[in-house]
C-alpha cells in the first residue's frame, strides 16, 4: 500500500470517528439509534474504491474495539460488538467494499448511478446484516424487527443521496482523479 492510500484510509476512518461525536437520535421503540456513520461507509466505498474503503472501515472498527469512544454516544470496547447494533457495524467493512467494487466498475460517472447502487446495495446489506442481529440479541422475531427497523429508512435514503453527491463530486475532482481514482485497485 503507498504512503497516499494509507493517508486516505486514515482520513476516512478517522472522519468515521468524527461522525461518531453528532449525538444518536434515541427512539423509545427500539435500541439502535439513528447515526450519521452511514454516511461515512457510503463515502469510504465509493471514494476509496472496494479494497482501501473496507480497510478504512475495519481499522475503524478495531479502533472502536480497543476502547476508542468513537460510536455515537461515546461507545466504544467490545461491548459494542455485542449490543443489538452489531450487525451495523459487522457490515461496515462489507458494504464499503462491494459498494466500492461496483461504483469504480462505472464506465461514467452518474449521480443517479451511484445513488441508485448506494439504495439497493449499500443500506440493503446493513439492513441485511443488521436486522437479524438486533433480532437475535434482543429476542424479538425477525419481521417484528424488520417493522421497527422501517423508521430508519427515510433517513438512510437522506444519507445515501447526501453520500453519493459527496462521492460525485469528490470523484470528478481533478484533484482526486489525480491522485485517488487512478489508482484505487478494486480488488
Amino acid at each position: 500500500m503507498k504512503v497516499l492510500d494509507i493517508t486516505y484510509v486514515a482520513l476516512l476512518a478517522a472522519f468515521m470517528g468524527v461522525l461518531g461525536f453528532v449525538p444518536p437520535l434515541m427512539l423509545s421503540f427500539t435500541p439502535v439509534p439513528i447515526t450519521l456513520q452511514t454516511i461515512g461507509v457510503l463515502l469510504a466505498g465509493g471514494v476509496l474504491g472496494a479494497r482501501l474503503g473496507a480497510w478504512s472501515m475495519a481499522i475503524f472498527l478495531l479502533i472502536v474495539a480497543a476502547g476508542a469512544p468513537l460510536l455515537p454516544g461515546g461507545r466504544g470496547g467490545i461491548s459494542a460488538f455485542v449490543g443489538p447494533s452489531a450487525g451495523y457495524l459487522f457490515s461496515y467493512p462489507l458494504v464499503a467494499f462491494v459498494l466500492g467494487y461496483i461504483i469504480h466498475r462505472f464506465r461514467s460517472l452518474r449521480l443517479h448511478k451511484i445513488l441508485l447502487v448506494n439504495l439497493t446495495v449499500g443500506i440493503f446489506l446493513v439492513y441485511l446484516i443488521g436486522i437479524p442481529v438486533q433480532s437475535f440479541v434482543t429476542n424479538i422475531g425477525i419481521i417484528d424487527t424488520i417493522k421497527v427497523s422501517l423508521v430508519y429508512i427515510p433517513g438512510d435514503i437522506i444519507k445515501a443521496t447526501l453520500a453519493s453527491y459527496l462521492v460525485y463530486r469528490l470523484l470528478k475532482s481533478p484533484a482526486i482523479k489525480r491522485n485517488l481514482y487512478k489508482n484505487v485497485e478494486t480488488l
